[in-house]
This record gives C-alpha cells, sequence and structure tokens, in this order.
C-alpha cells in the first residue's frame, strides 16, 4: 500500500534489521524503527509497535531469524532454544506469531549441525512466511469483493487493513479492491476503544486509499444496523479454532450478535495461517488480558500540539482490560480466505486444508 505516494509493506529486514511502521504514532506521525537484535523485536511485539495477527506474525519469523543470525557457534542451540521461547511470550492470542516461529524451527531444524546452513535457511523461510503473507491477503480481496455490490455500506471493526499484516490487509483488502473496481463503497468505522485502533489505524488507511468513511463509537454500531444503514459487516482474526470459533479484537462479539439480529451477513476475513487445527473451540483460545492503564487513560495531540496521554476516568477507578473476545461459529455468515470463502464449521474448516 501506499503512504503519501510511496509503497510500503508493514515490516521487512534488511540485513539482520526488522524494520517496522511504528503503529502507536499514527495517524499522527509516520515514523519507521529499527529492531537490532531478536529482544528488540520481541518487545516491539509485546508494546504493539506492530500489532495485527499477520503482522505479529511476519515478525516473529523475522524476529526467529535474528535470533539463528545472532547464535554462536559453542551454544547454538540452547540459544535458539530461549530465543523461540522469548518471541512466544509476547502475546498469547495471535495464531499467526505460534505458525512463524514454528515454520522458521522447523526449517532450520536438519541444518542445525551446520550453522552457517541454518542462518541462510532462516532468512528465506522468514521472508517466505512474509511474502506468503502478501499473496494470501491479495487473494483474500480477490474473493472477498466478490461479496460486495456497488453501493454497499460496510461496517468493519478495529484493524485489519495493511497495517495488520504485511501488505493489503484481509478485512479490508476486499473493500481496497472493490473501490479499485469502480465500485462505490462507504465504511462505518468502529472507534475500537481502548487502544482506538480503528479511529486511528483503519480511517488512516481508509483515507490513504480514497475510500469514503466515517468514524463511529462502538456503541453505534447497533443503531446504525437497526437504522438499515449497515449492508455488510467484515471483519479480522487473530485465532480460528477447528469447529469455526474467532478470536479477535474485543467488541467483535457485540458486533456479530447484533449483525444476526438485524439479518445482516457477518463475515470474518483471515489467512490459512490464521486458523489453530490444534484448538477445538473457542473456550480453548487464551485471551491476553492488557494493562488497565489503556482503559483509564488516552494518548492524543493537544490543541497545543503536544502528544500526551490524559485520564478519561475517575482518580482511584481500576479497570479489566480483555484484548480479545470470541465470537461463536454460529453468528459467522463465512470465513474469507486465500483458498475461498467457507462456512465456518468444523466441515468446512477442514475441507481447507484438503
Amino acid at each position: 500500500m501506499k503512504v503519501m505516494e510511496r509503497h510500503y509493506r508493514t515490516v521487512w529486514m534488511e540485513g539482520s534489521i526488522v524494520k517496522l511502521i511504528n503503529q502507536p504514532l499514527i495517524p499522527h506521525k509516520f515514523e519507521i524503527v529499527a529492531m537490532e537484535d531478536h529482544r528488540a523485536t520481541a518487545q516491539a511485539i509485546k508494546d504493539m509497535i506492530v500489532r495485527g495477527a499477520g503482522a505479529i506474525g511476519a515478525t516473529g519469523g523475522y524476529g526467529m531469524a535474528q535470533v539463528v543470525l545472532e547464535a554462536p557457534t559453542d551454544n547454538f542451540e540452547e540459544y535458539i532454544r530461549r530465543g523461540a521461547y522469548a518471541l512466544r511470550n509476547t502475546r498469547p492470542t495471535a495464531q499467526n506469531l505460534f505458525y512463524a516461529i514454528d515454520k522458521v524451527l522447523g526449517e532450520i531444524e536438519e541444518a542445525k549441525a551446520d550453522p552457517k546452513k541454518a542462518k541462510e535457511a532462516a532468512v528465506v523461510m522468514a521472508q517466505q512466511i512474509a511474502d506468503e503473507d502478501v499473496a494470501a491477503c491479495k487473494q483474500i480481496g480477490e474473493y472477498g469483493e466478490e461479496l460486495i455490490k456497488d453501493g454497499n455500506n460496510i461496517s468493519t471493526h478495529c484493524n485489519a487493513g495493511w497495517l495488520a499484516f504485511v501488505d493489503w490487509g484481509t478485512a479490508l483488502s476486499p473493500i481496497y479492491l472493490a473501490t479499485r473496481k469502480g465500485k462505490k463503497v462507504f465504511v462505518y468505522v468502529d472507534e475500537t476503544r481502548p487502544r482506538s485502533q480503528g479511529s486511528r489505524l483503519t480511517a488512516w488507511e481508509l483515507g490513504q486509499e480514497g475510500v469514503p468513511h466515517t468514524i463511529i463509537a462502538d456503541n453505534a454500531t447497533g443503531y446504525y444496523m437497526k437504522s438499515g444503514k449497515i449492508d455488510l459487516v467484515i471483519v479480522g482474526a487473530d485465532r480460528i479454532t477447528a469447529n469455526g470459533d474467532v478470536a479477535n479484537k474485543i467488541g467483535t462479539y457485540s458486533s456479530a450478535v447484533i449483525a444476526k439480529e438485524n439479518g445482516i451477513p457477518f463475515y470474518v476475513a483471515a489467512p490459512t495461517s490464521t486458523i489453530d487445527l490444534k484448538c477445538h473451540s473457542g473456550e480453548e483460545i487464551p485471551i491476553e488480558e492488557r494493562t488497565p492503564d489503556e482503559v483509564l487513560y488516552a494518548w492524543g495531540w493537544s490543541d497545543q500540539g503536544i502528544f500526551e496521554r490524559v485520564r478519561v476516568s475517575p482518580p482511584g477507578s481500576k479497570a479489566k482490560n480483555p484484548a480479545f473476545d470470541v465470537t461463536p461459529a454460529s453468528y459467522i455468515t463465512g470465513i474469507i480466505t486465500e483458498k475461498g470463502i467457507t462456512k465456518a464449521t468444523p466441515e468446512g474448516i477442514r475441507s481447507l486444508f484438503t
């Protein structure tokens, strides 16, 4: 995707350095940051400098390549084991992270006896993971675009655009392709509290692409659905289970329930790397609990041009901050993948891997 007429990926690797778009600064500032080693890369995932299932996965793959590049010959396997552990323990919910780490580890398994070959193999596999993410998201856009009719009003939640993946994104990819094909599309962007990734990131992306949109409070989604203003919902996913349940940003479940109540199709867009066949249902998905400060405070630019944090709650009040919720398969119309659109059922999920 383009930013100020220049093409960027969300994450890439130059030599042994991982480059990232600093997402907490968007939409106020566009900045590229460099992660010099796997520890810095792991911290970037944990601090959400990079976020979104596919982007976390690609970053984890690059971070794993850094681990292998850094590993000393006299302590090669132990260093790799510890590095993989550090990357796995950054964020618990998004399946793509674990997928990428395991892919790099699997690629170097036979080459461990030859550190030079292992280092080369790790870098190649990490790059392959990123490239496959781009190709999958483009294909998701091709399949999903067929669901969008000229003049549709679409609701989305959080950010499942190119910032959440390496490029194109999932939920926004069909919207981008529909717009480029000349379809008139309007997007209702849920703000997605507490980190406001809808109002900060999705709205910024849509603006860069020239897609008409408006930001609405999360609690306004039901109002617009009941008023007949929304024709279709497309959201992303951080993990999809073997039975079709979906973990995504907190608030997705509420949107799905209201959509079903009002007869509005509710689609989930995700590459097959987001599917965890070892996880049988949503009840088994670990839900990340983030710091209460994200609820109690907000960041933004003051009228004086200062980027600062302000408290939006009474002093002494406590907060809970689950980062994700689980939408049961029964509320999902279909799952848009790079292999096609399937039902959110055990049979539908299995069909993607046969």
